[in-house]
């Protein structure tokens, strides 16, 4: 086996998360895959898998070596297409993994995925939902939407708009406890809490007052940690809600959310797409970058904003 083809065998391992099914994607032997990554890492004298009998990760070294490895493939099937007319075009047989946002998913990138899916039939789309940090190398994930600031990674981190915030809360809410008017009253209230990560620590509130940006830190009727949750917990009166407007459009329009403090709008929020490749970057992943991006530019909804 040359090295051209333990490369290729390499990253559909990376790709697929496992050993079985990069087998199943190339249509070898599972001790096939098992040999050429032996024969990789013999070539290089590093490790680049951890095998356990359940799992593998990655080393520093597997990762580094995906990155560069990927690219050269992505750019050996470029020339490939070039050379024979067909530069530009999805594969026929395309996969798209994508991870989404829960406040993005449902309300807004879902229901127009259709339009991409008529656009590439060929692609076959994979789509998870969560709002929590994804491994793209070790989950086998092409790209990922998020919303805010992102950590320190390797990944391309392309912003593709902003998403405008709403402060609201239920009629329950607001029956029970009145409606405030300023920050200062604000204080009085509770809100319901968003955290992410381990730390449990509440996401603070932000509003621009006179161009300048004021944090504003509420007592948590509940804390949540999943969108879906969060503006539940809203509707139900645990507390005031500041949400991604687009997540809670529908329920502001039913009036089952009431908009508050309307002049004092929290700053959006950045969206971004993020992928492993630095250099090459998949056809199926550049052509939903580019339709995700079209789709926050489209000013058909009032809560996006380009970028």
């Amino acid at each position: 086996m040359d090295l051209f083809q333990c490369m290729e065998i390499f990253v559909a391992v990376v790709e697929g998360g496992n050993f079985s099914r990069a087998a199943e994607t190339l249509q070898i032997t599972r001790p096939a895959v098992t040999n050429a990554v032996k024969a990789l890492e013999s070539s290089l004298g590093v490790r680049l898998l951890h095998r356990t009998t359940r799992r593998i990760s990655f080393t520093a070294e597997g990762v580094d070596y995906y990155d560069r490895v990927s690219q050269i493939l992505g750019d050996v099937a470029e020339a490939q297409a070039a050379a024979s007319g067909r530069a530009g075009k999805i594969g026929t047989q395309g996969k798209l993994r994508v991870d989404l946002p829960v406040a993005l998913a449902c309300p807004l990138i879902i229901p127009a995925l259709k339009g991409f899916s008529e656009h590439h039939p060929e692609v076959e789309l994979i789509v998870g939902v969560s709002d929590n940090p994804a491994d793209l190398v070790a989950e086998g994930i092409d790209c990922v939407v998020r919303i805010g600031d992102l950590p320190d990674s390797s990944m391309v981190a392309k912003k593709i708009g902003s998403v405008a915030m709403v402060t609201c809360g239920s009629p329950a809410y607001f029956k029970a406890h009145g409606m405030p008017h300023t920050l200062d009253e604000l204080q009085n209230h509770r809100a319901v809490g968003f955290f992410s990560g381990r730390s449990r620590r509440m996401m603070d509130w932000h509003f621009l007052l006179e161009g300048q940006e004021s944090v504003v830190k509420l007592r948590a009727g509940i804390l949540v940690n999943d969108s879906e949750a969060f503006i539940e917990s809203g509707l139900a009166g645990f507390g005031l809600l500041q949400a991604v407007g687009v997540g809670v459009s529908r329920h502001l329009e039913s009036g089952t959310l009431q908009e508050i403090l309307p002049k004092l709008r929290s700053p959006s929020r950045t969206v971004s797409v993020l992928y492993p490749s630095k250099r090459h970057v998949a056809p199926q992943v550049r052509a939903f970058v580019e339709w995700v991006t079209k789709l926050f530019s489209s000013g058909e909804n009032r809560w996006l904003l380009p970028p």
